[in-house]
Parts: structure tokens; C-alpha cells; sequence
């Protein structure tokens, strides 16, 4: 029996490709790879960003590229869209934001494989990839065609969440794929005039799972205006010269979990 993930084939000139995934959707797992994108961009590296939810792409309006249409470049193949160092890839840049997408699965599977092999990548240190929300056929598909280096799974402390990252977890396990960092996401909030935060959810669901399935790094991540605001604007929070905070440290050591991995 031919084994599907024989399929595999790199993107030419792309050293690591990472996956950010969630088990369900409203968690912030696209507002943080934008974040984590150009985390790793302010360090040196040569970043992609690929925008996989085909359904209802965020990178776009999140990167302030809204208006902005993916051209076809000198040797046919699509030239990324570049917004503050970033070059990015979504379905965004093809069809108008309120156009819904109506495709059954092989005209999305074609889709996927052109964000791969026919756009012009270049050199790149890292490659990251904003996964639908989910257990679909999309990821299935993105491990069979391309290997994937890590996984960063994203949830909110909260109890449904928690149970539906536990799944993504699995999804990874299951198609090879080791997951690096679990993001808690949304974790607190500092109110004005209070001392200590404010937990949004009750707490320990995350740490529990992650000690149980000995995911190597968590990071706890604060709710922020700042990034909500900056999200909404199109000007993601760390594309700033010199982002500080909290939150900051936080993409920052992200960063530097993803520059370690082989």
C-alpha cells in the first residue's frame, strides 16, 4: 500500500515550514501568527506567511492588504503580496473579502498546492502556515504534500477549547507532525487600577494538558487592546520597530523556540 506521505516535496528554497493550528475557531490563532511571522522577521530571518483557512482568509485584512490582488510575476508563477517584510499568501488576494468561497475538496486541494510550488518564494528561513480551524482535509492534505517542521496549537483557557486543542493535538500526532508550543491565548487581563490580573477563564486546564502530553513549551498570553486594536487596523502589533511588553517577550520567545527547531 503506497504510503501518502511519499507525496511529500519540499518548497524550493524554504528551510522550516511551521503550522499553526487550533482545534476550534475565535481563539486568536491568526492574529498570533501574524505576530509570530514578524516575531521572526525583527530577528534576521526571511519570513512567508501562507493564509490556509480557504473558507475565510484573515492575513489580509490583518496585514492592512485588503485591496491588494496577487500579481503573476516574470516566470508565471504568483508573486506574494510583501507588507511589512512579510510576504504573504492568501486567498484573500484572488477574491473580493465579501465573495464567499464554494469549493469541494479537490478545487481546494489545488489551491493549496499553488500556494506551494507556484509562487515565488525565494530564500526563506521560514515559511508559516495559519491553518483553518479544525480537524479538516486541509492539513491532511498539507502533511502529504509538504513536510512540515513543527506545530504551535493555539487555546483560550477555557474548558470547550481546551478539549477541541486537545484533538489538534492529536490530528498532528497522528500525521507526524511533533507539536512544539501550546499557546494559551486570552490567559488574563490587567484592568486599570488593579494590581494583579484579571483570569478570563478559570485555570490549569492548559497546564494539566500540556504536562500530560509533554508538549515542551507553553506560553501564556494576556488578552491585549493593543493587539486586538492593532489586528483591526491592519497593523499587527509587533510589525512596530521596537514592539515592548509583556506580550512582546512572549512572540519573542516564540520566535526564538521556532529558530532552535531543526
Amino acid at each position: 500500500m503506497t504510503n501518502p506521505f511519499d507525496q511529500q516535496e519540499a518548497i524550493a528554497g524554504v528551510k522550516k515550514i511551521i503550522a499553526v493550528g487550533s482545534g476550534k475557531g475565535g481563539v486568536g490563532k491568526s492574529t498570533l501568527s501574524a505576530n509570530i511571522a514578524l516575531a521572526l522577521k525583527n530577528k534576521g530571518l526571511k519570513v512567508g506567511l501562507i493564509d490556509a483557512d480557504l473558507y475565510g482568509p484573515s492575513q489580509a485584512r490583518l496585514f492592512g492588504a485588503l485591496h491588494q490582488k496577487a500579481e503573476i510575476g516574470e516566470n508565471e508563477k504568483i508573486n506574494p503580496v510583501r507588507r511589512y517584510g512579510i510576504d504573504l499568501m492568501s486567498m484573500a488576494f484572488f477574491i473580493d473579502e465579501k465573495e464567499a468561497v464554494v469549493w469541494r475538496g479537490p478545487m481546494l486541494f489545488k489551491a493549496m498546492d499553488q500556494f506551494f510550488r507556484d509562487v515565488n518564494w525565494g530564500e526563506k528561513d521560514v515559511i508559516v502556515i495559519d491553518l483553518p480551524p479544525g480537524t479538516g482535509d486541509i492539513a491532511l492534505t498539507m502533511a502529504q504534500k509538504i513536510p512540515i517542521s513543527q506545530a504551535i496549537v493555539v487555546s483560550t483557557p477555557q474548558g470547550l477549547s481546551i478539549a477541541d486543542a486537545k484533538k489538534a493535538w492529536d490530528m498532528f500526532l497522528k500525521i507526524g507532525i511533533p507539536v512544539s508550543c501550546f499557546v494559551e491565548n486570552m490567559s488574563e487581563i490587567q484592568l486599570e487600577g488593579m494590581k494583579e490580573p484579571v483570569s478570563l477563564f478559570p485555570q490549569g486546564g492548559v497546564e494539566e494538558l500540556v504536562k500530560t502530553l509533554e508538549v515542551p513549551y507553553h506560553f501564556k498570553m494576556p488578552f491585549s487592546p493593543e493587539l486586538a486594536l492593532g489586528a483591526e487596523a491592519g497593523v499587527p502589533m509587533m510589525s512596530s520597530l521596537n514592539p515592548t511588553g509583556k506580550l512582546a517577550e512572549r512572540f519573542n520567545e516564540i520566535a526564538d523556540v521556532i529558530q532552535s527547531l531543526k
